[in-house]
């Protein structure tokens, strides 16, 4: 096995199952910080900020701090500011469906103001709230020449024992309404991938992508050339993978992965 120098670790399913811990996944983080091996949690969900990532996280055994989260609202933000490096003293406009964490995340940025009638970008994030007015804006500002922007293209989201909409039925809404399709941050894109290794300085030889969803966690690892490590404790199992390109480890748990 590579000396890996960075692990970009999924959240739910991989460390939690919504309010349930995933007790190999807890020990597998303890003993990377034992090992003195740099890590990141990578999540999807851009509903938390980065502080309420850190406070769950607690919940569940794992002390860790802010510098340690990376969600496709950062993502996002990052994408949009290296696109504008030339945007002069102009504020980046922008029309936000969202919850908090990304709300927050991008009006921290001075560069960005909130612009309902003619903004530069889209941006749609899950949304529990999402209205039809909401979609209507977004639509109309697409169709006016606005970026059109998925912080991730999530489907469905596991809750309980139920599968609800994800922020990828929402976007598909927006861009039937609008015509566009968007481009999409988070897992399985790249570009959520390579935005997190800049954070934390490593070249993509030197991570390995950590995860238990196959089309989300590992295909982003296939499509940044990043290993991944496919744990079998939340949404893919063993059959599911069958006569498909084969992560770079699979475990029943991250127990069984040895550093």
């Amino acid at each position: 096995m590579k000396d890996y120098r960075v692990f970009l670790i999924d959240l739910d399913g991989t460390v939690y199952r919504g309010e349930d811990t995933v007790e190999s996944g807890v020990r597998f983080v303890h003993r990377l910080i034992e090992a003195k091996k740099d890590y990141l949690f990578l999540t999807n969900n851009t509903t938390r900020t980065p502080q309420m990532v850190v406070d769950k996280l607690k919940g569940h055994g794992v002390e860790t701090d802010t510098d340690h989260i990376y969600t496709p609202s950062m993502a996002t933000a990052s994408y949009i500011l290296s696109q504008n490096k030339d945007h002069s003293n102009k504020k980046i406009g922008l029309y936000i469906i969202g919850e908090i964490g990304l709300w927050r995340e991008l009006l921290q940025h001075p560069e960005f103001e909130l612009n309902e009638e003619n903004p530069d970008y889209v941006i749609v994030g899950m949304d529990k709230d999402l209205t039809y007015h909401k979609v209507r804006v977004a639509s109309r500002a697409i169709r006016r020449g606005a970026t059109f922007i998925g912080t991730n293209a999530d489907m469905n989201l596991p809750t309980g024992d139920e599968l609800i909409p994800g922020n990828g039925s929402q976007c598909v809404f927006v861009a039937a309404a609008s015509g566009v399709d968007p481009l999409y941050i988070g897992k399985p894109e790249s570009i959520i991938v390579k935005k997190a290794l800049a954070k934390v300085g490593y070249a993509k030889e030197d991570a390995l992508l950590v995860g238990d969803n196959y089309d989300t966690d590992i295909k982003a690892g296939f499509n940044s050339d990043v290993d991944q490590l496919l744990t079998l404790t939340g949404v893919t199992q063993k059959e599911d993978i069958i006569g498909k390109r084969q992560p770079t480890y699979v475990v029943n748990n991250l127990d069984e992965f040895k550093l």
